[in-house]
C-alpha cells in the first residue's frame, strides 16, 4: 500500500480489483487488475480526483465536526428484565437503579423541545437502555403527549410486550428495535437471558409474529462467539418472519465479561459476509428484502459517506456530538456505552440545560477523538469508513486512544463491500428506495 503526493492510495481488494482512494476525503475509484506491475492512477480518474477532492475534502469535515445534534436517548428506567452477559450497563444499576415518574418524563421531553425549537425536522427519541417497557404506562403516555413533536423509537427485549402495545407503535408510527441473538432458542438464550434464568426467544418470536412485516421494526443482534456461526441462518429465520432489517453487531466490551465472548475477528468477517450473501439471494430469489443494517451502513459510508445513520462508525463517533443519553436520573452522558463510567457526565437534565452538557469537558473529550489522533488508524486508508469505533470500549481498555478492538474484522467487511460495489449488487444491500435518494456527485466508470 502505497501513497502518492496527491493523496491517493493503492491496494488491493481482491485477485480482480484494486482501489484507489484518498482517505482524507474518501474519494475512490475501482480499477480492474488488467496487468501485473505497479499501480498506475488512469488519467480521467486523476483529472476527476483533482476536480473533486476539495469540495469532498470539506464535505466530510463538515459531516464530521459540524453535524448538529439530532437525537436523544433516553433511558426512562435503569432496571432490565433480562440479565444479558454481556450488557454494558453494570449489574448493580440494572438491579437497583431509579425509574423516571411520568411527571419527570414529561419535564425531560418539554426540555428537549424547548432546545430544538425551530429545527427544520423533528429530532428523534430513542428509549434505551435497560429496559423502557418496564415503565410502559408513562411511556405510552408521553408519546401520545409528544407525538406531533418527536420521532420515537423503542429497543426492547420484547418481554413485556402485548398484542396491544404493537397496535400502539405502529398507529404511532414508533420505530422498534427486538433484541434476539439466534434463530434458536439455546443458542438465543444463552446471552440474552432473563433475570430468572430463561431467557427471551420466545417472547422474541411472538412479537415478530404480532408486527407482522410492519416496516418500522428491526433486530438487533449481538455477535459473540456463541452466536457466530449462526449469522445466515438469523437472517434466513428472520426473513421468514418478515423482518425487514437486522444488524449484526459486534459485541460491545465494554464491560469485562463481555470480552470473554469476543468472537474470533476472522471468523466473524467470514461469517457476517455469508449472511450478507445469504441476504442478498433471499432479496433476488423472493423478492422481498432482508437488509443487514451495519453492513449497508459501511456501504453508505463508501458511496456517500455523509447519509450513514449509524454514527458509531464516524470519526469522531456520534457521541455527545449528533446524539446523547439521558439516563433515569436524568444525567446527560455521550453515550450509553458511558454509563459506567460517572466521570463522563455533562450534567444533569433537571438541574442544567442540554447546551451546557454539549459544552462540558466530558463530551468535548470524546469529540476530540478523532482517527487522526489513533496509531494505526492515522495512516489506514479506511479509517473514515469504520472510524475506530468505540470510544467508551477502548476507555474501559485502559486508553481511548487505541485502534478499534475489531480492527481487523472491520478491514476484512469493507474490502468486501468494495467488492460489491464493483460486482454492481449496491441495490440489494440498501434499503429499498435509498438509491433514488442519493444523487451523483462524480462517477468514474
Amino acid at each position: 500500500m502505497g501513497k502518492n503526493q496527491k493523496g491517493i492510495s493503492f491496494s488491493d481488494i481482491n485477485t480482480d480489483w484494486k482501489l484507489a482512494i484518498d482517505a482524507d476525503n474518501v474519494f475512490w475509484g475501482l480499477i480492474p487488475k488488467e496487468s501485473e506491475g505497479d499501480f498506475l492512477l488512469p488519467y480521467d480518474l486523476a483529472s476527476l480526483y483533482m476536480n473533486k477532492k476539495d469540495h469532498l475534502y470539506k464535505e466530510l469535515h463538515d459531516f464530521r465536526f459540524n453535524t448538529d445534534l439530532n437525537c436523544i436517548y433516553i433511558d426512562p428506567t435503569d432496571r432490565c428484565n433480562a440479565n444479558c452477559t454481556y450488557c454494558y450497563i453494570p449489574a448493580k444499576i440494572r438491579k437497583h437503579g431509579t425509574q423516571m415518574t411520568g411527571k419527570e418524563l414529561n419535564a425531560v421531553l418539554e426540555k428537549i423541545s424547548l432546545y430544538f425549537k425551530g429545527a427544520s425536522k423533528n429530532p428523534v427519541i430513542v428509549f434505551h437502555a435497560a429496559e423502557p417497557l418496564l415503565v410502559k404506562d408513562i411511556l405510552f403516555d408521553s408519546i401520545e403527549r409528544f407525538s406531533n413533536r418527536f420521532l420515537f423509537g423503542i429497543q426492547t427485549n420484547a418481554l413485556l410486550l402485548e398484542k396491544e402495545d404493537i397496535e400502539f407503535m405502529k398507529k404511532h408510527r414508533i420505530g422498534v428495535g427486538i433484541s434476539m441473538d439466534a434463530p434458536d432458542a439455546h443458542t438465543n438464550n444463552l446471552s440474552r437471558a432473563t433475570v430468572r434464568g430463561a431467557g427471551n426467544f420466545e417472547k422474541a418470536m411472538q412479537a415478530l409474529d404480532w408486527f407482522d412485516g410492519y416496516e418500522g421494526v428491526n433486530v438487533i443482534s449481538t455477535v459473540t462467539k456463541f452466536n457466530v456461526n449462526r449469522l445466515s441462518e438469523q437472517v434466513r429465520f428472520l426473513h421468514k418472519k418478515k423482518v425487514p432489517c437486522v444488524l449484526l453487531n459486534p459485541v460491545r466490551v465494554t464491560q469485562k465479561p463481555a470480552l470473554r465472548q469476543k468472537p474470533d475477528e476472522k471468523e466473524f468477517a467470514d461469517e457476517l459476509i455469508k449472511a450478507v450473501e445469504t441476504a442478498i439471494e433471499l432479496t433476488k430469489r423472493t423478492g422481498r428484502q432482508i437488509v443487514v443494517g451495519n453492513f449497508a451502513n459501511v456501504i453508505l459510508a463508501i458511496i456517500s459517506p455523509t447519509a450513514r445513520r449509524m454514527m458509531c462508525d464516524i470519526s469522531p463517533c456520534g457521541g455527545g456530538r449528533t446524539f446523547l443519553t439521558i439516563t433515569a436520573n436524568g444525567d446527560m452522558v455521550p453515550c450509553g456505552e458511558f454509563i459506567g463510567f460517572k466521570e463522563f457526565s455533562g450534567g444533569n437534565i433537571f438541574k442544567t440545560s442540554i447546551s451546557k452538557a454539549m459544552n462540558s469537558v466530558p463530551f468535548k473529550r470524546i469529540r476530540a477523538r478523532a482517527v487522526e489522533n489513533i496509531d494505526e488508524c492515522n495512516t489506514c486508508d479506511f479509517r473514515h469508513i469504520c472510524g475506530s469505533p468505540c470510544p467508551a470500549e477502548m476507555y474501559a481498555r485502559g486508553n481511548m486512544y487505541r485502534k478499534a478492538e475489531f480492527c481487523e474484522f472491520y478491514k476484512e467487511i469493507i474490502k468486501y463491500a468494495f467488492k460489491l460495489i464493483a460486482e454492481d449488487k449496491v441495490r440489494y444491500v440498501l434499503r429499498e428506495g435509498s438509491m433514488q435518494q442519493m444523487q451523483y456527485e462524480y462517477n468514474y466508470a
